[in-house]
């Protein structure tokens, strides 16, 4: 018998595979694919106080080993969210991750309050997104810039929070510990890597913004070791994201320290990549003799 089930802070996945933000939208598309019953969790699209357009110009750039995006958190707002979408979630029996971002402490104090007064299971905090009040540079980037909104959000945040890390900040370690003394329940990491891509023949970037976010199996050897790295410097979960393509790389950040794994990138290759890699976990376990992930959590 095995038991693939784990549980980050109180609440229980039925396995440690989520579809990640941004890559799985609400689950509708995905839905006509699998039941997303079957997921340990879904994180949403990020989602902003109010609507978004998001970003002008190419939004998806495939490169070696990876893609690159510039999406620019298009989302329908926190309000429409919760009206038009969070309905279809809440009848899918998996545990459902508000990603919320902002660009100022406000807009994200005021987007979890809203969160709040509904059935949404986690908050979880992207904190890559510009400061405006700081000059633009990024929540993630400085460790005391990053304590002060997780802070303020964890003053009224009623819900499990989970910190997002971005992989630019100064030093992934000091900035995992300054979050969770902030009061994050737990983290998710990494995020995509700043990266550029430019076409010779227009002689110009290819994306409007200039650079824009790298991931895929390229970025994991680097996201596992910062994974590795903050698992062991912290005592809250730790959910494992960058290039898993199947149940291997899964099982690999488990041991690395990882209670799960957020799945993006293998979405857009395979819309059936989370049930495949859950299904590959199952048979990985059955196979070594293991019961319960925590045999090998963290072995590493």
């Amino acid at each position: 018998m095995i038991d693939t089930k784990v549980n980050i802070a109180g609440v229980e996945f039925k396995n440690p595979v989520i579809a990640a933000s941004g890559t799985f939208g609400f689950g509708r598309e995905f839905s006509e694919y699998f039941p997303i019953s079957k997921l340990g969790g879904l994180s949403t699209k990020g989602l902003t106080l109010r609507q978004r357009e998001g970003n002008s110009g190419v939004r998806i750039h495939e490169t070696t080993g990876g893609i690159m995006n510039s999406i620019g958190l298009q989302n329908p707002g926190i309000d429409a969210f919760i009206e038009e979408e969070l309905p279809f979630l809440n009848s899918r029996d998996t545990v459902i991750i508000a990603n919320v971002s902002g660009n100022t402490i406000e807009e994200y104090v005021i987007s979890v309050e809203k969160l709040n007064e509904t059935e949404i299971d986690m908050i979880e905090l992207n904190i890559s997104c510009p400061n405006v009040k700081e000059g633009g540079i990024s929540f993630g980037i400085k460790a005391e810039i990053a304590n002060n909104v997780v802070a303020q959000v964890r003053k009224v945040c009623k819900k499990p929070l989970i910190v997002k890390l971005s992989p630019s900040a100064e030093n992934i370690v000091e900035m995992a510990e300054s979050c969770v003394e902030a009061g994050a329940d737990a983290l998710s990491l990494v995020n995509t890597f700043p990266a550029l891509a430019i076409d010779i023949t227009k002689k110009k970037a290819i994306f409007d913004n200039i650079t824009a976010g790298l991931s895929g199996p390229c970025i994991k050897p680097i996201a596992l070791r910062m994974v590795y790295e903050v698992s062991k410097a912290v005592d809250v979960p730790v959910i494992g994201i960058g290039g898993i393509m199947d149940y291997k790389d899964a099982i690999e950040y488990i041991m690395a320290g990882a209670w799960a794994v957020q799945v993006g990138t293998a979405n857009f290759i395979n819309p059936k990549a989370c049930v495949e890699i859950i299904e590959g976990i199952e048979g990985y376990m059955q196979n070594e003799g293991i019961s319960t992930l925590e045999e090998v959590r963290g072995i590493i």
